[in-house]
């Protein structure tokens, strides 16, 4: 059970992403279903975590502490799984590995998520918690028709019980009509204005003296300020994140703000209008637990046949509906049309990407993630490279990340495969991409893209070369990609020609490419890596041989 003091609203922020709980809790239950949950197997799942190749961290300062921060977050949370008296996985855990309609799976148990409860239970200091805070923040979306980022994070995360639901609303209204009257700094004004509400809503506890947070022995107004505003962002940040798995959400990337999707408003709104604003009053932990756990509630529009029908006709108008399909069969059938549509989809993208339609769009929208105006840029840079490897040249680009129901980029690809692989025929490419930057980036980059790399060499059995892509690319990099042009090591398939480019260089390929009299052809792909290797051998340092392919990089066609 956790004790929460605070007067924001409590959301669950780890893991970020929530599709990587997915393979977490898979290999939680396979290897320690049973046993109990305590430093001892919390340590011995982080040594496992580690070995897997969908994880890209180190849990190695405090891996207890990391191991709860991954399983006793979100998936407890969320009712995936129970960790006392032992660890096991409940039936809405089983339909989380089991189902293809996941989006629907996360949505229930979103929807179920609840302050107070026998998980979360509130302090005599904290706010008066009596809400569903998913359900909530759907219908705040829904009201408001778009819901700014600043918005939720300023007043979204004020609302702590749901009977205050009309107060935020107008202070959204207000907001607005102040930030349309604003003519000054937006930064500023926002900035300005949050620290307004987050007096008001410390008040007591800035009158009392207590401003000094954990992370900080600096007691000053300024840095408790700064504090809660960065908790809130987080909050904010992880609310986008869930409602956005749940399909029932639009993001804008570049408007940063929530809308929801035209196709679901129906499913939306049979939300708002049956779910019970109210948490359920359960005290007993077991008997929460059983509530969390089931798959089958709360009811959604799915859930009731003659919706269901009505929404297939609607939305597939084509498709006949067999008199005789149960109510499981719809739900697959709808699932499948889907699916289909959204290949549709992105076939077509790939067709206007191919005859260089989109070549303004690709690099206006790099231009956007280098300055740093996107809400999500380590998806859409990941998205965006797919697109822009899908123009540059031949072959089969498949990019790994996680498309919605409109072929709209959801979710960065797992840990376990290269964000973007390049099938040519007689060899492969990789692509990874990454917004991390510094000793971070080598952190987090550096063993995993080789590892990737080696994973496709040995199930391919072809010639493999990687292209590591990011806005700046950190020395440390550099040094190890070098390296291991000479290294002949077994378990990454022998030698790794893995090209690290910052993102300004590629672009200028893309550039090439594009303004190029014909259309580049898989072998000049491959030249530029065979170019790479030859520098490799012939220079007397890493930085010789950065220095040398990044410039062979802007002339690459003429390699």
């Amino acid at each position: 059970m956790a004790r929460i003091d605070g007067q924001l609203i409590f959301l669950t922020t780890s893991p970020r992403t929530p599709e990587k709980m997915i393979p977490e809790i898979d290999l939680l239950i396979k290897k320690f279903c049973g046993q109990k949950w305590n430093y001892d197997t919390q340590c011995k799942f982080m040594e496992v975590m580690r070995e897997e190749q969908f994880f890209n961290g180190q849990g190695a300062n405090d891996p207890s502490f990391s191991a709860r921060d991954r399983i006793n977050r979100a998936p407890k949370s969320l009712g995936f799984v129970t960790l006392s008296p032992t660890i096991s996985l409940t039936p809405a855990g089983e339909h989380l590995l089991s189902s293809k309609r996941k989006d629907e799976i996360f949505l229930r148990q979103m929807l179920k998520f609840q302050l107070p409860s026998p998980y979360h239970k509130p302090t005599a200091k904290a706010a008066t918690y009596c809400i569903r805070p998913y359900l909530e923040m759907l219908r705040l979306v829904r009201r408001m028709g778009t819901l700014k980022f600043d918005e939720l994070q300023i007043f979204g995360m004020q609302l702590t019980n749901w009977h205050d639901f009309e107060k935020i609303v107008r202070k959204i209204e207000v907001f607005r009509e102040a930030k349309a009257e604003n003519t000054g700094s937006y930064r500023v004004f926002k900035t300005t204005y949050l620290n307004k509400e987050l007096k008001k809503i410390f008040n007591d506890r800035i009158k009392r003296g207590e401003t000094k947070t954990r992370e900080s022995n600096d007691a000053s107004l300024t840095k408790f300020l700064q504090t809660q505003s960065s908790n809130m962002r987080d909050y904010a940040d992880a609310c986008f994140r869930y409602l956005r798995i749940t399909g029932l959400v639009n993001v804008s990337h570049i408007g940063k703000s929530l809308s929801i999707v035209p196709e679901r408003m129906n499913d939306v709104d049979y939300i708002l209008r049956n779910v019970d604003r109210n948490p359920v009053q359960i005290e007993d932990e077991k008997t929460y637990i059983s509530y969390l756990g089931n798959p089958s509630t709360p009811s959604l529009l799915t859930d009731n046949r003659e919706m269901l029908e009505h929404k297939l006709q609607v939305e597939f108008p084509d498709v006949e509906i067999p008199t005789s399909a149960t109510l499981e069969d719809l739900k697959d059938r709808l699932a499948i049309l889907l699916e289909r549509r959204k290949e549709e989809t992105i076939n077509e993208q790939i067709s206007a990407i191919k005859d260089y339609r989109l070549y303004d769009d690709i690099q206006n929208t790099f231009e956007q993630i280098s300055s740093n105006n996107l809400y999500d840029a380590p998806l859409m840079l990941e998205w965006n490279t797919w697109r822009a490897m899908t123009m540059l040249d031949g072959g089969n680009i498949k990019a790994n990340l996680n498309f919605d129901d409109f072929g709209r980029p959801l979710s960065t690809a797992s840990g376990n495969m290269s964000d973007i692989v390049c099938d040519y025929g007689d060899y492969k490419v990789c692509v990874e991409v990454t917004m991390a930057c510094g000793q971070r980036q080598y952190e987090m980059e550096g063993e995993p893209v080789t590892r990737h790399l080696g994973k496709i060499k040995t199930s391919s059995g072809k010639p493999c070369y990687c292209l590591f892509i990011a806005p700046s690319i950190n020395e440390a990099c550099i040094a190890h990609f070098y390296t291991l042009h000479h290294l002949n090591l077994a378990m990454y398939g022998g030698t790794s020609t893995i090209i690290p480019l910052p993102l300004q260089i590629f672009r200028k390929m893309v550039e090439d490419s594009y303004k190029a009299d014909y259309i580049p052809n898989p072998d000049h792909v491959r030249r530029f890596f065979e170019k790479s290797q030859e520098l490799a051998q012939n220079s007397s340092s890493e930085v010789e041989w950065y220095n040398k392919i990044t410039e062979t990089a802007l002339h690459w066609l003429d390699t």
